[in-house]
């Protein structure tokens, strides 16, 4: 009998240990969790709008914010048919000075557009062009490319039916191949070289041939290459043999829009079943996290990784920017633009966001809303005690 009492009074030792272990580990998880949402503050910094949006509402969309590799320069595209570029510090002449929010007009804070036959669903800047070449993806399915020194177009694909391009983007490991997915159920990845810019390859990631709705080379270079389509998943290829996807992803319960990578094995998704998706590609079936918050039904709605801070950011279709911590699924912030209604008296949405991928303790975010306004926000990293 002595044996057994001691041997439970050992079990209920242990039992009780693990409890508090457990606690602690919680009641850390927690703080850590609330440190992460005082690690940042975010100030609205500058707004750009179109003038008669004063006195009405305008059908100016903006599909798609852009940065260029050098953060020099941020280019906007979409319903409006323009691809506006505009001077980064242009856009943060108030960064450090306490004069509040800086109001400005489109036509007179972009330095300036380049007019398109359609309606831009994507834009992205060629790699090693130095800046001076932009690809974009349109509604009428075709995809060109810019001379921005020139403002003209120097290159014209129209190879998916006419079916609207979703995406387009640019490998890092050969800047001259591209790629773009389409309504068509098609991924095209093409080389400007060839002649009528001919297909190096062409796929149909789902067998039903659902809509391509992102495309995404890994932009640390390599050959890999990431497809989000309607049918709730994502497929991996290598460019080199593109007979058949590398890994497959699923987890999302809805079309997926957006796919991000957040570092080389690290890919961030987003879908209209109102979450976004972590994944680590180096164990393809591996999850590593789900971000809820935003609301995301049936639009678009912009979808940014700041590399180096580790932030993601999205619109929401209740005209909200939700910023999360990769480290957590609650967002660490969410602030509500103000705007007009958009045509048809519908409530407004963000539609478009972008991280500039400079600095540690300071970011740039801009969020792009469907009434046409550009909306600039500073972040600053804050002096954490020494505990």
């Amino acid at each position: 009998m002595k044996n057994l009492s001691t041997s439970q009074h050992h079990s209920l030792l242990t039992t009780s240990s693990t409890i508090r272990q457990g606690q602690n580990q919680g009641l850390l998880l927690q703080e850590d969790q609330e440190r992460a949402r005082c690690d940042w503050d975010f100030a609205l910094s500058t707004v750009v709008s179109n003038s008669s949006s004063v006195i009405g509402p305008v059908s100016d969309a903006l599909g798609v914010t852009e940065f260029d590799p050098s953060d020099t320069f941020l280019a906007t595209g979409g319903i409006a048919r323009k691809i506006r570029i505009y001077n980064s510090e242009n856009l943060l002449s108030n960064e450090r000075s306490d004069q509040g929010v800086t109001f400005l007009d489109h036509a007179s804070a972009c330095d300036y557009y380049i007019c398109t036959p359609a309606k831009l669903s994507s834009l992205r800047w060629k790699p090693g062009s130095g800046s001076r070449i932009i690809g974009s993806g349109d509604y009428d399915g075709v995809v060109m490319e810019y001379d921005l020194e020139r403002k003209i177009p120097v290159f014209e694909r129209d190879e998916h039916g006419g079916r609207r391009v979703w995406s387009m983007d640019y490998s890092h490991w050969n800047p001259t191949i591209g790629a773009s997915g389409s309504d068509d159920g098609s991924m095209q990845v093409w080389d400007p070289r060839c002649e009528g810019g001919n297909c190096v390859a062409k796929v149909h990631p789902s067998v039903t041939r659902s809509p391509v709705c992102c495309v995404e080379f890994n932009p640390f270079g390599g050959s890999s290459i990431v497809v989000g389509c309607a049918d709730h998943v994502i497929y991996g290829y290598d460019v080199r043999i593109m007979s058949h996807p590398v890994m497959t992803l699923q987890g999302h319960d809805k079309t997926v829009t957006y796919a991000r990578f957040m570092d080389p094995h690290t890919l961030v998704t987003s879908g209209t079943d109102g979450c976004l998706k972590m994944w680590d590609t180096d164990e393809p079936s591996r999850l590593v996290r789900t971000y809820r918050g935003h609301v995301n039904c049936r639009r678009f709605i912009g979808l940014s990784v700041w590399r180096s801070g580790g932030l993601i950011c999205c619109g929401s279709e209740n005209n909200q920017v939700f910023v999360y911590d990769r480290r957590w699924g609650e967002p660490i912030w969410v602030h509500e633009l103000e705007g007009v209604k958009c045509e048809g008296g519908t409530d407004g949405f963000v539609s478009s966001v972008g991280w500039r991928q400079v600095g540690e303790d300071e970011c740039t975010l801009v969020a792009g809303g469907s009434d046409g306004v550009l909306q600039v926000f500073v972040g600053k990293r804050r002096n954490m005690p020494i505990l």
